[in-house]
């Protein structure tokens, strides 16, 4: 297969840390895609800004197949050296040997021989068995799957982690033949409080049994945590704590209200002070702890290639919280044992070791699905899976078949929008309803509805099961007519609320669908989420309602970012160009957040930063004046630059606080890391990151057929693959 010439933009965005071969993250020596040096034109400015990195890292999980769907976007005959015009066609293979001299690759073990004619090529390079599952050789007798050799070799990773992408897929429907992995890491067990920390119930200490102590940590700990104070959230901690308790616990213990909770709460505080406030070397030693537990349990053998597991711990015991004003809010979450979890491996691979006295429930080996463990919590009975990480092949391979269906809509859009516009004045009062619900998906991204999770009890609806009473109309509304106004509970119990103005003939079919129904009845009655899905299966294969929400958020990013970016800002206001353009998509989507609580704390310590930096900029003003009235023979012009050099960088210093403030302003209560992972495709982002009016200079391709990738998505991201 051949792979698209932008990989080592990918690999460059998502790059890890610079080491032996290693492939450099941003604001690094520029490095091709396998971690080689890569020679430009004009070397990359130096980008400080994490997030800027993390940006980047969006698309670790999009295969070198996403940057050539098909094989090309247009049928261009001509060779990608002799072709001018900015389409995508097919590159060369990532390992051939006629590639330009800026594609030499790095492989552990064998050095690159340049070849007379043709640049740097490859001899026989590795098979990956060869090679350790991290891009490095393993030691004798290192562990594939824990530390050892393999595990030292992050720098290199993306060199397997490219080959990786060029296997072929497995037949349809199996998604891997090897799998092997160490199993989930569970929950500590409970450490009993201390003699000094009591519980007291109506003014009175009292010893707790140890089940019954546990639970009433979990309060404790959320003691000046917001929840408390919801009374679900207390009737139902309190109802499930009392099934805990002893039946002479029970007896005493029959009032919330007469609980106190505060030294234990105060137990905890300090704790967490005294963890903040450890010596480095402790801090050192707590961070190499957890790295070998990630080496242990976070990484599994997947078709032969070591792949990061995303959530390999099972989720400590606690109080269930939910979203918004869930129901279940305040329920115990039990704690996960192994006689509650199902492993998925190979069928001739090493059956993980359940910990000693236990046993797994199941083990089964079914290649059709990707998770490695899977049990059901106890709060909404849900099945919750060990996955892996989403920069995994599979993952990426998923990512990318979703956002090329995305893509593919683009083609038939028109003719669906022309066709529900047609359907708003049919005979058939099905065809309306249908109609007028995707109306809504496609215009405010709705989803689509009857997506509970299994044994979901809160009141949460979507677009096809709206009922009388989240809908009213306004004939007019903000100086805009035909205003529809939604308040209704989405998925997770977060509030959808808002206004829009529609067009006359869908005001009017509402009008219709509303009469003569009492509040709790069913707006589109005669709709289903199936039956819409099956209509939309019929104008376009592998569309879904949820197609339209992907495809209207990557839409809106693209938008936002050729409207809000220009070419003479900073970066840092480039940067907030883009997460403005994310949040844009947040709130179309309905992603919301509550404000950190320590959001006032944070931004009162930007502000005085924000106070300090202005300080010492008008210093800094004064003191080059003072240098220009004072000095001038030819011997001061140095100690004048430097003057003006230091007055320049803390000017930059404080436009980069401010815009940080704005954007954390902004942002308190939008969450974007939803859209980034689920509905935004990365290579927008990667087109918005190396084009002409991108972050300071564009990358610089070292030939003609990498140039190709700069106008890679541009304005063709809807462009449908020939």
């Amino acid at each position: 297969m051949e792979a698209g010439p932008v990989w080592w933009l990918l690999a460059r965005l998502a790059g890890g840390r610079s080491g032996a071969g290693g492939g450099g993250g941003l604001g690094r020596a520029p490095r091709d895609a396998l971690g080689g040096t890569r020679p430009t034109a004009n070397s990359r400015p130096s980008l400080a800004s994490s997030r800027l990195t993390r940006l980047g890292r969006l698309s670790a999980g999009i295969s070198a197949r996403s940057l050539s769907p098909g094989g090309s976007w247009s049928c261009c005959p001509l060779s990608p050296a002799s072709c001018s015009t900015p389409h995508w066609a097919p590159a060369r293979p990532l390992w051939s040997k006629n590639g330009p001299e800026s594609a030499r690759r790095w492989l552990p073990g064998r050095p690159l021989e340049p070849v007379p004619g043709s640049g740097a090529a490859l001899k026989e390079p590795l098979q990956a068995a060869e090679v350790g599952l991290l891009g490095s050789r393993p030691e004798r007798g290192a562990d594939p799957l824990g530390g050892g050799a393999a595990g030292r070799g992050r720098g290199r990773r993306n060199c397997w982690a490219s080959r990786r992408w060029e296997e072929e897929r497995s037949p349809r429907g199996v998604r891997w033949t090897q799998l092997e992995h160490r199993g989930p890491c569970f929950a500590p067990p409970y450490e009993p409080l201390p003699d000094g920390v009591r519980f007291y119930y109506d003014g009175k200490p009292m010893k707790l049994s140890l089940a019954a102590e546990e639970v009433a940590t979990f309060y404790g700990k959320m003691l000046e945590h917001e929840y408390t104070t919801k009374e679900v959230f207390r009737h139902n901690f309190f109802r499930d704590w009392r099934k805990e308790m002893t039946a002479a616990e029970r007896k005493v213990i029959k009032r919330l209200s007469k609980c106190d909770f505060t030294e234990i709460h105060r137990h905890f505080a300090d704790r967490a002070a005294a963890r903040r406030a450890l010596p480095r070397e402790e801090k050192q030693r707590l961070k190499e702890e957890a790295e070998k537990l990630q080496q242990e349990f976070g990484y599994c053998i997947l078709d032969g290639h070591r792949e990061k597991i995303g959530n390999f711990k099972t989720e400590p015991p606690g109080l269930f919280r939910g979203r918004g004003d869930h129901p279940k809010m305040g329920m115990l979450k039990r704690r996960v044992l192994p006689e509650d979890v199902t492993i998925n491996c190979g069928r001739d691979s090493k059956v993980p070791e359940p910990p000693a006295g236990h046993q797994w429930k199941e083990v089964r080996s079914d290649r059709t699905v990707t998770w490695l463990a899977s049990w059901t919590e106890n709060v909404q009975n849900a099945t919750k899976y060990v996955m892996l990480n989403p920069s995994s092949k599979l993952k990426g391979e998923r990512d990318w078949e979703k956002y090329e269906v995305a893509r593919r809509l683009k083609g038939v859009v028109d003719e669906i929008r022309s066709r529900y516009r047609a359907d708003w004045k049919s005979r058939e009062m099905k065809a309306r309803q249908r109609a007028v619900a995707l109306y809504f998906i496609d215009k405010l991204a709705l989803r689509a509805g009857n997506e509970k999770e299994e044994g979901e009890s809160a009141d949460t609806v979507g677009c096809c099961s709206l009922r009388v009473e989240h809908v009213q109309l306004h004939p007019e509304a903000d100086g805009c007519p035909y205003v529809v106004e939604f308040d209704f509970l989405g998925k997770d119990s977060i509030r959808y609320y808002n206004k829009v103005p529609v067009e006359k003939p869908v005001y009017r079919n509402l009008q219709l669908f509303l009469e003569n129904k009492d509040p709790g009845e069913e707006l589109f009655d005669r709709l289903t989420t199936a039956s819409l899905n099956k209509h939309l299966q019929d104008l376009m294969d592998g569309l879904t309602a949820k197609v339209f929400r992907t495809y209207n958020a990557s839409i809106t990013l693209q938008g936002q970012l050729r409207a809000l970016t220009r070419a003479e800002d900073s970066i840092a206001a480039k940067l907030l160009s883009y997460n403005r353009a994310n949040r844009a998509v947040a709130v179309l989507c309905n992603h919301q957040r509550a404000p950190p609580k320590t959001f006032e704390k944070s931004m009162q310590a930007l502000r005085s930063k924000i106070e300090a930096k202005k300080q010492q900029v008008a210093e800094a003003k004064a003191e080059l004046e003072k240098a220009r009235a004072g000095h001038a023979s030819r011997e001061d012009g140095s100690f004048l630059e430097k003057r003006r050099r230091r007055l320049e960088k803390l000017e930059e210093q404080l436009v980069r606080l401010g815009t940080q403030a704005t954007d954390k302003e902004e942002g308190k209560q939008v969450a974007l890391g939803t859209s980034k992972l689920n509905y935004l495709d990365p290579r927008i982002s990667i087109a918005w990151y190396v084009g002409p009016d991108s972050l300071g200079a564009p990358l610089q391709p070292p030939d003609p057929w990498s140039a190709q990738a700069l106008p890679l998505m541009g304005p063709n991201w809807l462009v449908s693959p020939c």
